[in-house]
């Protein structure tokens, strides 16, 4: 039996974003009790939960929902790790939503921002008090006090990416690992949450993620932990003593530009290439650092056939709040609004009717109901420059085959299948199609992918 997130079809939600939170945090840095979230505009928290019937009509099974500790800002420069933003709402608030979401299926996981700080967590803060005398000196990358920080402290540190409201902790520090430690059991008793996105987590410390797949097999066996690794070979990190799976942005550039260039060889070159762990990478076409995919292609009339094969390629795939149902946006060299806009789950239930979202919510039936989708082998049957078909199998035998076509005119396709004769029905359309002599034969529309379900009866 699969892990439930291999099964998983997950919905990326960056709430401060589609919430309509304020770009900076109303309330000042804290040591009382967290001031009511009613001065706020709306009711955050609420929006998240009106978005739960949306998640379950569009088949999404998971929500990877991030970031929500309290920051100051964009939601990466944590104030307190074990409080909820206050632009979000409170700690019972989200208690509740996690709750929800299980209630109806769907497992949740958070964005865990453990390289660096905000300014205005406690421990930068006592540095930048007390100086010197500071017991949390050990705590972050590079104090010195022979040079001072362009913010004018008295004492120079490291940045992620040179970026000054965001020092670096040092992870090498035991106090700092307890300390983190510590948060994830918080996080999992407070609110049962099932996974951790690991922010930066190609500049994380190995060890400190080593440790945090023993914690997390200790604390809840089936607890998820997945990396954000832009480059690099995935196998460093994807393996048994450390995450379970990260982010899989080969596939994010190979299967936009397969499409904008006419190559599918790019894209199948990335699935072989990654063949040993990419049933376990986590797949999107876009997110909360990325333009998004509508914007990217060159031709809109490619969105639904992408989806067909972030859907049914090994991965486990992630659909960005919004892009179901085909928004664009742009980040710009200073600004990320574009791609984390106000979105009202109103209008969400309104876009479940329209094109693109139908075929979405076909596809994530597809894919709860398919074996083969769950991790199953991949085999490739066909490539061209515009046209490519493979052959998903499940361990108990089970076929799937996608056949794509990115061309502006119709394919007339040949494969082989492993069934010898009768018909196959493809899911999409509910169509039957024959085989004949261990060869499946069909046309393949423009723009479009078929799925076909191999040892079914047709009828």
């Amino acid at each position: 039996m699969t892990a439930w997130y291999t099964d998983s079809t997950f919905y990326h939600m960056y709430p401060l974003g589609m919430t309509g939170a304020p770009k900076n945090n109303p309330y000042p840095w804290p040591e009382e009790a967290p001031a009511p979230v009613s001065i706020l505009p709306s009711a955050p928290m609420e929006e998240l939960l009106s978005w739960i019937p949306h998640l379950k009509q569009m088949n999404f099974t998971a929500v990877y929902i991030g970031p929500v500790f309290e920051s100051s800002s964009h939601g990466y420069d944590t104030r307190d790790y074990r409080l909820i933003d206050r632009r979000l709402g409170s700690n019972a608030e989200f208690a509740e939503f996690v709750s929800q979401c299980h209630e109806n299926g769907i497992r949740v996981v958070i964005d865990g921002v453990f390289n660096h700080t905000g300014r205005e967590f406690f421990a930068f803060r006592d540095i930048r008090e007390h100086g010197s005398s500071s017991p949390y000196i050990g705590w972050y990358k590079g104090i010195s006090f022979d040079w001072r920080s362009p913010l004018g402290d008295a004492f120079g540190y490291e940045a992620w990416r040179g970026v000054w409201e965001l020092p670096c902790l040092n992870l090498q520090n035991p106090q700092v690992k307890e300390y983190l430690k510590d948060v994830i059991r918080f996080w999992i008793s407070e609110f049962d949450i099932d996974g951790i996105r690991l922010d930066c987590a190609n500049v994380l410390d190995f060890q400190f993620m080593r440790e945090l797949r023993l914690l997390a097999e200790e604390v809840k066996p089936d607890f998820w932990l997945m990396g954000e690794v832009i480059h690099g070979e995935y196998g460093r990190w994807v393996n048994s003593e450390m995450l379970h799976s990260v982010t899989n942005y080969e596939m994010h550039k190979s299967i936009y530009s397969a499409h904008n260039d006419h190559n599918y060889f790019e894209l199948a070159h990335n699935v072989r290439r990654l063949q040993a762990i990419g049933r376990s990478l986590y797949t999107f076409l876009d997110n909360h650092d990325e333009d998004r995919i509508a914007s990217k292609l060159k031709d809109p009339n490619h969105l639904k056939v992408i989806y067909t094969l972030l859907y049914t390629l090994p991965g486990i795939p992630s659909v960005y709040y919004g892009s179901e149902w085909g928004i664009e946006g742009r980040r710009t060299d200073s600004c990320d609004d574009a791609l984390r806009p106000r979105i009202l789950p109103s209008e969400a239930r309104k876009q479940e009717d329209s094109e693109l979202s139908s075929h979405i919510q076909r596809l994530g039936e597809i894919r709860k109901t398919f074996p083969p989708l769950h991790g199953g082998a991949y085999e490739e049957l066909l490539l061209t420059n515009r046209q490519y078909a493979f052959l998903r199998t499940a361990e108990d035998g089970s076929r799937l085959l996608t056949a794509a076509n990115n061309d502006s005119c119709q394919a007339s396709l040949t494969l082989p299948c492993p069934e010898a004769n009768g018909c196959v029905r493809e899911l999409l359309t509910g169509q039957s199609f024959p085989v004949s002599d261990g060869f499946l034969s069909f046309t393949l529309p423009p723009d479009s992918g078929y799925v076909f379900c191999i040892g079914e009866s047709s009828s």
